[in-house]
């Protein structure tokens, strides 16, 4: 994939969550890996107004390489993230509302259903608090996602990494599914049962041979 092209599936990613209604107020933000950087989208621009070239190339130490407008305010977890993970090679975040809302509890989700295995292990934590935008964030959210490829933002919003965009993307819109669900379980008095270590593992590992997605 050239850089227009990965500028383009950017843009187009970025369009998709904001359309579902993951990203009010213009929140959220999307990034892949290009070169010894990184393509991010920018600060304050409605996504119905984002082009590809509005996108911004960043070094993996914060330095703009080029584009005019200025990067996502979240920058600083993008870039830690990626130096953190080899494995990564996008990333979307977003406040979509349920699992936002669930995030303000502080409360993660467990494995109450073997779709969280589609987020890299037994369960989707949630990272400790920190305010947007700075260094404190960008090091709660690597230490949430170790061994994971979604954690929830305490009082925040939802990251999810994949080794394309597309499986970012996947896994950020189930993360968001999965919090209803359980908000809605929680929500009727009720606890759910939790899946056990093993199971998680045995649907993990037939995910490996399903597919690539994430």
């Amino acid at each position: 994939m050239n850089e227009m092209e990965l500028r383009r599936e950017i843009v187009a990613v970025a369009q998709t969550i904001d359309q579902a209604g993951f990203c009010p107020s213009k929140s959220g933000n999307v990034s892949a890996r290009f070169g010894e950087g990184l393509l991010i989208t920018p600060s304050g621009l409605p996504y119905a107004q984002t082009k590809p070239e509005d996108l911004i190339h960043l070094a993996l130490d914060g330095t703009v390489l080029s584009g005019v407008r200025k990067p996502s305010s979240e920058w600083p977890f993008h870039v830690e993230i990626y130096k953190a993970r080899p494995d990564a090679q996008a990333i979307v975040h977003t406040h979509s509302p349920r699992a936002t809302a669930l995030s303000c509890t502080r409360r993660g989700i467990p494995a109450f259903h073997y779709m969280i295995a589609l987020c890299g292990g037994a369960d989707v934590r949630c990272a400790d608090y920190a305010t947007f935008g700075t260094p404190e964030l960008a090091a709660n959210a690597v230490k949430g996602l170790e061994g994971r490829k979604a954690v929830l933002l305490a009082n925040h919003g939802v990251i999810a990494l994949g080794q394309t965009l597309a499986g970012a993307h996947t896994i950020v819109a189930e993360v968001e599914n999965l919090a209803g669900q359980y908000l809605d379980i929680l929500a009727a008095g009720l606890e759910p049962v939790i899946l056990d270590g093993p199971e998680m593992e045995r649907v993990g590992a037939k995910f490996a041979g399903y597919g690539k997605v994430g």
